[in-house]
Order: C-alpha cells, then sequence, then structure tokens
C-alpha cells in the first residue's frame, strides 16, 4: 500500500526511478513493497544471473522478490546519500522518509550490502558517494 503519489519515470541514476508525485514531510511511511516471497536460495540465484535485482533477504532463508507482483516501490535506486530508508521487519519491506521530499524529486535508499559485492559501479552522484555497490 502506497501512502503518497509515486510514478515512475526515467533516473539520471539508472534505469527508470521512482518520483514523488507530491511532497512528502520527515519521518513519514511511504508504503511497503510488495513482491513474491521465496526461499533465499531462489533468490541468490536470480541475483546471480539478473543485473538489475529486486531482491530484499529476510534473514530467515526467505526473501521477497519484487520483481514479481510488485508496486512503483521497486524502482527506488540506490544513493549513498539518500531521501528515505528501508525498514525490513516481520517479512514486510517498508519505506520511510528521512527527510521532506520535494514534488518530483526522486526517492533514493542505501541498499547496504548486496548482491553486488562491491562489483557494481554507483551512480548517484552524491558528494559522499562510496563509488560502488
Amino acid at each position: 500500500m502506497l501512502r503518497f503519489g509515486i510514478e515512475t519515470k526515467q533516473s539520471k541514476i539508472d534505469g527508470k526511478g521512482a518520483f514523488a508525485l507530491e511532497p512528502i514531510p520527515f519521518r513519514k511511511k511511504i508504503g511497503n513493497l510488495t513482491g513474491k516471497i521465496i526461499k533465499l536460495k531462489e533468490a541468490r540465484k536470480i541475483a546471480a544471473t539478473t543485473k538489475r535485482v529486486a531482491i530484499v533477504e529476510f534473514g530467515d532463508g526467505r526473501a521477497l522478490d519484487a520483481s514479481v507482483n510488485s508496486n512503483v516501490l521497486r524502482f527506488i535506486n540506490h544513493s549513498c546519500h539518500p531521501n528515505t530508508f528501508m525498514r525490513v521487519c516481520y517479512s514486510k519491506v517498508d519505506f520511510y522518509s528521512l527527510r521532506k521530499i520535494l514534488k518530483g524529486e526522486e526517492l533514493t535508499c542505501n541498499y547496504g550490502p548486496t548482491h553486488h559485492d562491491g562489483k557494481l559501479k554507483c551512480n548517484c552522484g552524491s558528494e559522499n558517494c562510496k563509488g560502488y555497490l
């Protein structure tokens, strides 16, 4: 369920991105990522053969595959200086605003450790960019 209007369009960071259709206040839940819950083994097999991965691991042997039955939140790109954070709890993946997000602004999240193991170049463009995912 989304609590704010969000659209998908071309991103300067990577491929498609998720953009705010309205201002989003500080510390507000934006919505939860939807998808299909799969076994971790299957998720890692998908991640090993896919460039743009839309998978979130739960830490209990399962993962959410957001490439299936998903919503616009799957297009939130990584940034080393994000405006949202991801909360993974109770088999759900929720996104919250880290600051006020302006209408038209791209939603970004620091993914943390990824399946790319530091081998994928980061294109976020922030001043404190680590340079990789």
